[in-house]
């Protein structure tokens, strides 16, 4: 299910409220330096305080991945960080990060990497291009269910309500 599906009143507010003590238990002992891994969970704490998808704090998000890039570079980093400048800042940031992916060799068979350039087109108005992305996402997905939710939205690349994040 896509995280902008999910019911957050429906996560373990248990599991969240740990997650959170635990979160502030590693800054603390961080030194004001945190590694890779209170990185990424400071963006799942984002996610979880806010009250739904749209009332995530993207601009935060992305400057956490920005952070993480600089402390623990990877191309799937780039790609979360592109997803998070799209909602912060636009889809044409975005899209510039991503475009500079392409000729990323580790991502070469990530079906992530067209299905985030194609919602970043559609949102853009390039359907056609978009389209084509979803195809070669669903194209490179072992997933049964991963691959019928990109061709449906291949399918759907025309309609501009069609520009939902994978």
């Amino acid at each position: 299910m896509l995280l902008a599906d999910q019911r957050r009143s429906r996560w373990n507010g248990l599991l969240v409220r740990r997650g959170f003590e635990a979160l502030t238990r590693a800054e603390s002992l961080s030194g004001g330096t945190p590694g890779p891994y209170a990185l990424q969970a400071a963006v799942a704490a984002c996610h979880a305080r806010a009250a739904d998808y749209e009332d995530t704090d993207w601009s935060r998000i992305a400057t956490l991945y920005e952070v993480l890039a600089a402390r623990a570079p990877s191309p799937v980093v780039e790609l979360n960080r592109a997803v998070a400048v799209c909602h912060a800042y636009g889809p044409e940031q975005a899209l510039a990060l991503v475009d500079a992916l392409n000729a990323e060799p580790a991502l070469a068979d990530y079906h992530l990497l067209p299905s985030v350039r194609g919602d970043l087109l559609g949102r853009l108005g390039r359907h056609e291009e978009a389209r084509a992305e979803f195809t070669r996402a669903a194209s490179l997905t072992r997933n049964e269910r991963e691959r019928q939710l990109l061709l449906s939205r291949a399918a759907g690349s025309g309609d501009p309500g069609a520009g939902r994040q994978t």
